[in-house]
């Protein structure tokens, strides 16, 4: 029987010239600025417009574009490989403000012509603002095109086994030929309106579990930890502490920084940039001692082994899968209807 997966990820601009659409994208989502759209859609221009000078600098320090659709398209390409195994499977990826999007996918999904697709968001932790994002705009667009398929959701894997183990490869590979151990250890995720968590979005609460598993698998280390955000834009408040502010704050201890990106599983602008370059250069200003940044998971064989039983999996509750299950507090997230 076959089987589509769709991978979902952000997407970004494939040329300088694309930036301020993609930036138009993004903040003209209802999930990201929650309010009618006539009011939404020219604050997004007016907020695109302002960004992209700004946002074309970030852009120029990696060759003119973002690199996540290749990199999304090499995670498929080893789920695919995996899959393939198992079953008749063919990967699909849909990025959410860039091409390609979900109505120039959904066509390629009709081709193939599956008897079951399984959503699976690259967000390993679930927001609205991402997965619920990209899931939601995945259904209407099969909606607008009246294509019904079995259809099964992946909403969230944030203490899934082998993704947590990915990431303790990963960060042991980094710091073990450190010969400077006095170092703060920082999980640092994209950041939050504080807005969206007070009206039931788990994704701190889930980035939480994610790092609580992670030291738990690293307790023989003795690693002195702290979980920040980063990505910061706008005038709201956002969830905290803000990566800068610990980097400063621990880089004027003299300390070493080791940096893991815990939300993000592809390189891209928020890593490369803005972890490599511009926080790297803030902790070398304020004294710290040496400055280390943990890769992206990409294609770690375990992470793409979790995807994969993920996929895999066949005893679910209605057409949910979820490694955690979030308290009923958070009412934005799916893994809730699995209960």
């Amino acid at each position: 029987m076959k089987k589509a997966v769709i991978l979902f990820n952000l997407g970004g601009p494939d040329s300088l010239e694309n930036v301020e659409p993609f930036l138009f994208n993004l903040f003209n989502d209802p999930a990201i600025i929650s309010i009618p759209s006539f009011i939404r859609y020219p604050l997004a221009k007016f907020i695109s417009k302002r960004r992209s000078p700004i946002a074309q600098n970030i852009y120029r320090e990696i060759g003119n574009k973002s690199p996540i659709l290749e990199l999304t398209e090499k995670q498929a390409q080893k789920l695919q490989e995996n899959l393939l195994k198992k079953g008749d499977y063919k990967c699909f990826v849909v990025m959410r403000c860039w091409n390609p999007r979900a109505s120039d996918i959904i066509k390629k999904v009709k081709e193939y012509d599956p008897k079951e697709i399984i959503l699976l968001p690259l967000y390993p932790q679930f927001s609205a603002t991402t997965s619920g994002s990209s899931i939601r705009e995945w259904n209407e667009v099969c909606k607008k095109e009246n294509y019904v398929v079995k259809t099964k959701t992946i909403c969230c894997y944030p203490t899934e086994n082998n993704f947590i183990e990915s990431h303790v490869n990963l960060i042991r590979k980094t710091i073990k030929n450190l010969e400077n151990k006095n170092f703060k250890l920082i999980f640092s995720a994209h950041g939050l309106p504080e807005s969206k968590i007070k009206k039931g979005d788990p994704y701190q609460w889930q980035v939480e579990k994610t790092v609580e598993d992670i030291i738990s698998k690293l307790k023989d280390e003795n690693l002195d930890y702290i979980i920040s955000y980063q990505s910061r834009v706008g005038p709201l408040k956002w969830i905290g502490p803000s990566t800068d502010e610990v980097i400063i704050q621990y880089s004027k201890e003299k300390r070493g920084i080791v940096i893991v990106p815990v939300a993000f599983v592809s390189e891209h602008s928020e890593t490369l940039v803005e972890l490599d370059i511009e926080y790297k250069k803030l902790a070398k200003k304020n004294g710290c001692s040496f400055y280390k940044r943990v890769p992206a998971l990409g294609i770690e064989e375990n992470f793409i082994m979790g995807l994969t039983e993920l996929v895999l999996q066949k005893e679910t509750k209605k057409n949910f899968v979820s490694s955690v299950m979030c308290p009923d507090k958070y009412v934005k997230c799916p893994c809730l209807t699995i209960k």
